[in-house]
């Protein structure tokens, strides 16, 4: 392969140590594959060195470790490593007891990362210790250029926003070509996403996997409540202090993270806003709801404060978005709608996974000073995919009995048809997304006018909270049809209003309802989509991105007038996302799943073995 390209063509990025691990890998700019650690090992969220995940990315693009011109980590340990030393020493000794529990991690792992990667490197195949070179990307840096390398925009303004990198929080930079020039960042400790979690933390969910359950709550709030009012106003007074530019500032006395192990001083928090930390698990009460939309509304502020400093330091007219608060949907939605920029683009891997991407394209651009030729990324099917000899082998090992589609046509009216009479189809097709989203390839599907719908998935196949919403997905052709603005969303990345006439009559007094009655509410033609607050998050799939879905769109709109269907990730609570057909086959048997689609197989629940002797005789093929 070397002497087919030159030098800096075939690099490797890595992502890990702290959550969401991830690998991804480049050739000559263009990405080959990418994947988490997660997808491979199913722990969720996994740290570890993402070995099965670079390895997959090697097999991907046919090469060797030895082959590869560049291995690029995420951020830089020694720098992370200053940071946190500060930190535990300026609020010594209340930091003691963290500082024992970190240090012989970072003495044993991150101190010596090089040599970590190195030994992973090996056991991988390397037979050169000195090969290939080693690189490591500032953290924000691996943010900034995952979002504006593959974007379709040859300059604009970049805004990174998560918890914590080396030092950096929050940083605007601008995009030019093959280069990026950062022109302001916030540092540690005073960081939105670390705000985010600290709320996320005291409404009883887990930090660093329920945020997306606090932006779900947060529309059950009552913004025209007092309670609501008085939250916002002790939040920005008391918690956070918000400047005009955008730039923010945490009053430390409220948190715990800089010296301990919680994101929060519960009992200041307490005395603040009148309600101890939710236990997890336990009952939501609108106090809760009315919380996390005020820091809800509190972040969408910042957010558009720091897009308009970054529209005025850059010139830009169009804006990259990526770290972890990128994914705030609901921020996204209005950033993009509040007319500051002419295009949005925002790095569907947009926490710590997609540092990997970022490092890879980070080093081939800046460090080997490659051209970039401006394409835009299309799609996320960057994951492994599996063959029809593997379809057969599962089914086979498994007893399923299944109908073999001969045309795409075939399929999508066979699925269609199912999913009319009110089945839950999974739909396993193709290369697994990268990311934390499923869009098109390792997805569940259902009919969104049901409804019952929203409480069947929930309960019954995803095993989560009944408070938390589903996306739709049409055809991005359609789109003018059924959102508000007609907004192009292939990353299901941004939140927006159905079209009007969609729309149910809400009863009198609906804003002041309690939760669970706003849940019984019949808000639109398409009930299990629109969330309490009028509105979803959107995917538009485009016919040349994912044919096959979009071929699917289609005939769902012939069979029944409707081009909208539910759109959710193939997985149960506590699991990854489903990546091979065997743990396909394991959601559809394990879940009120009615059908599963393995590639051009189609594979009906209640044509099977009952569930009971199918746990008990059924052997999974090996994986």
């Amino acid at each position: 392969m070397r002497q087919m390209r030159r030098e800096g063509g075939l690099i490797l990025g890595i992502s890990a140590f702290f959550h969401d691990s991830a690998a991804a890998i480049i050739l000559d700019g263009k990405v080959i594959a990418a994947a988490q650690e997660e997808r491979f090992t199913r722990v969720k969220h996994d740290a570890g060195f993402p070995a099965r995940a670079v390895e997959y990315c090697l097999e991907a693009a046919g090469a060797t470790v030895d082959e590869l011109d560049a291995v690029v980590f995420y951020d830089k340990p020694l720098l992370k490593l200053e940071r946190i030393l500060e930190s535990y020493h300026s609020t010594a000794p209340r930091g003691w007891g963290a500082f024992l529990r970190w240090m012989p991690v970072w003495m044993k792992q991150k101190m010596m990362l090089k040599k970590v990667i190195r030994d992973e490197l090996e056991a991988l195949g390397s037979s050169d210790r000195r090969k290939p070179r080693l690189l490591f990307s500032e953290h924000h840096l691996s943010h900034a250029a995952s979002a504006f390398y593959p974007s379709p925009f040859d300059e604009a303004a970049i805004l990174t926003v998560d918890g914590v990198g080396e030092w950096a929080t929050t940083s605007i930079g601008v995009g030019r070509g093959k280069d990026i020039r950062f022109l302001r960042e916030i540092r540690y400790p005073h960081s939105l996403g670390l705000l985010y979690s600290a709320f996320t933390y005291y409404c009883g969910f887990r930090v660093n996997s329920g945020e997306y359950k606090l932006m779900g709550l947060a529309p059950y709030g009552n913004e025209d409540s007092e309670r609501f009012r008085s939250f916002r106003e002790k939040i920005t007074t008391r918690l956070i202090r918000i400047y005009e530019d955008g730039s923010f500032f945490l009053h430390q006395e409220f948190f715990d993270y800089l010296p301990g192990l919680r994101m929060a001083r519960d009992r200041k928090w307490e005395q603040l806003f009148g309600l101890p930390r939710r236990k997890p698990e336990s009952e939501i009460d609108q106090a809760y709801c009315d919380l996390a939309l005020a820091i809800q509304r509190v972040t969408e502020d910042v957010i558009l404060r720091l897009a308009t400093t970054a529209r005025r330091l850059t010139g830009c007219e169009r804006i990259v978005l990526a770290g972890g608060v990128a994914l705030n949907c609901v921020a996204n939605g209005k950033l993009a709608a509040s007319g500051l920029f002419a295009a949005v683009f925002i790095q569907p891997a947009a926490g710590d996974a997609g540092g990997a991407l970022g490092a890879a394209m980070a080093a081939y651009h800046i460090y080997f000073g490659r051209e970039r030729v401006v394409a835009g990324m299309e799609h996320v099917d960057l994951g492994p995919a599996y063959p029809a000899e593997r379809i057969a082998k599962v089914c086979s090992a498994n007893g399923l009995i299944g109908k073999r589609c001969d045309s795409e046509d075939e399929l999508a009216r066979v699925v269609a048809g199912a999913l009319g009479e009110g089945l839950i189809v999974g739909w396993f097709r193709g290369r697994m997304e990268f990311g934390p989203r499923a869009l098109g390839h390792r997805s569940i599907l259902a009919d969104p006018r049901r409804v019952d719908m929203q409480r069947r998935l929930n309960l019954s196949i995803k095993y989560r909270e009944d408070f938390r919403p589903f996306a739709p997905v049409c055809r991005e052709e359609r789109a003018a049809d059924y959102i508000e603005g007609g907004m192009i969303s292939p990353f299901m990345l941004l939140i927006g209003r159905l079209q009007e006439r969609w729309y149910c009559p809400l009863p009198e007094g609906y804003a002041g309802l309690q939760m669970r009655e706003k849940l019984a509410v019949v808000r639109s033609r398409f009930p299990a989509i629109t969330h309490v607050d009028g509105t979803a998050r959107w995917q538009t799939v485009s016919k040349r991105a994912n044919p096959e879905l979009w071929k699917l769109l289609e005939a769902f709109e012939v069979s029944t007038g409707d081009g909208v269907l539910i759109n959710t990730s193939m997985n149960v609570r506590g699991e990854p996302i489903v990546c091979t057909p065997e743990e396909a086959v394991a959601c559809l048997m394990g879940t009120g799943m009615d059908v599963l689609v393995l590639e051009n197989v189609v594979i009906f629940k209640k044509d099977q073995a009952p569930a009971a002797e199918w746990k008990k005789e059924g052997a999974m093929a090996p994986d």
